[in-house]
């Protein structure tokens, strides 16, 4: 009988430390950055998420902590719908912080959406004007709300909550001035607001259309070993323009994420650009083929999740 009862404690022994183990495996979440890689057990609300939307050929990226939303540009006009769509998707109630990084009309489209459907606490752009009537339309609204405003420069900083930063590395003062200077026709890519998104050890480039000219610009004003980045979203869609071999050899992305619509007309991203971040053994991510990425983040650890599922 003793012999029965010891064998019945093995068993219900051994079935409580595999029930222990299966349960303690299935608290982790997995990611991995350029400062550091391990398994981790975060709460939801603990973690940056970054979601650079699909609206077509255009650009709109969300970025939430559990402090705030923050919209970096806001597609084009005849994707207005497709950003009310994601932003809902996305549970966004009041947008903390509106920044536009250039004037473009595939940049600041959706901004008649912003403001007739959401409270907007604060608006920043890169200082430099067009005569377009969607861009008056735009400046007459943050004016009829009364909404704060401002520019941003190189050697800014946004705090947007929870520890998460956004560092300004592009354009300066200087920059400006010059190109609204200019007598013909201007650039506006060049001066997009170029930016770090800094959350721990994490680290995202967010580029707007900047060309190589700002990017070698940056490379010029900052220490290379600032510029290193996790993730990096890649400059005016893919195209041509961008991503100069100098800049990503700087920054060192070991993931690549294009903003870009399906079978566009400018045929972006372009051949050349996505043989640059073969080279450098980046991972591609592209909204014309996976739709809505989303970057999650604890500040140590990252993961991505696309429309066909969740890739590390």
């Amino acid at each position: 009988m003793r012999e029965n009862r010891n064998g019945t404690r093995l068993f219900f022994t051994l079935c409580l430390m595999i029930l222990l183990s299966f349960v303690v495996g299935c608290s982790s979440i997995s990611g991995k950055s350029q400062a550091e890689s391990e398994t981790t057990s975060v709460a939801a609300d603990e973690m940056l998420t970054v979601r650079v939307l699909d609206v077509g050929q255009g650009e709109a990226i969300l970025i939430h902590t559990a402090a705030s939303d923050t919209l970096i540009d806001t597609g084009d006009v005849d994707e207005q719908d497709k950003l009310r769509r994601e932003l809902k998707a996305a549970g966004v109630k009041e947008i903390s912080k509106l920044i536009l990084t250039h004037p473009h009309a595939d940049h600041i489209g959706g901004t008649p959406v912003i403001f007739s459907d959401y409270t907007v606490k604060e608006v920043y752009d890169n200082g430099e004007p067009t005569t377009t009537k969607l861009y008056r339309t735009y400046l007459k609204s943050i004016k009829e709300k009364g909404i704060s405003y401002r520019n941003l420069k190189d050697g800014d900083v946004l705090e947007l909550g929870d520890g998460a930063r956004l560092e300004i590395l592009s354009p300066t003062e200087a920059m400006v001035e010059t190109s609204t200077n200019t007598k013909g026709k201007r650039n506006l890519n060049i001066n997009s607001i170029t930016a770090r998104l800094v959350y721990g050890s994490f680290t995202m480039l967010l580029t707007g259309d900047a060309e190589k000219e700002t990017e070698l610009g940056i490379l010029d004003r900052h220490d290379k070993s600032e510029l290193r980045c996790d993730i990096l979203k890649v400059g005016h869609h893919g195209s041509k323009t961008s991503s100069s071999a100098q800049w990503l050899n700087a920054v060192k992305p070991g993931v690549a994420v294009i903003s870009c619509g399906k079978n566009n007309d400018y045929g972006h991203p372009h051949d050349i650009t996505l043989k640059k971040l073969e080279k450098i053994n980046a991972k591609v991510y592209r909204t014309d083929t996976d739709g809505t990425i989303t970057i999650m983040s604890d500040g140590k650890t990252y993961k991505i999740s696309i429309g066909r599922g969740v890739e590390q």
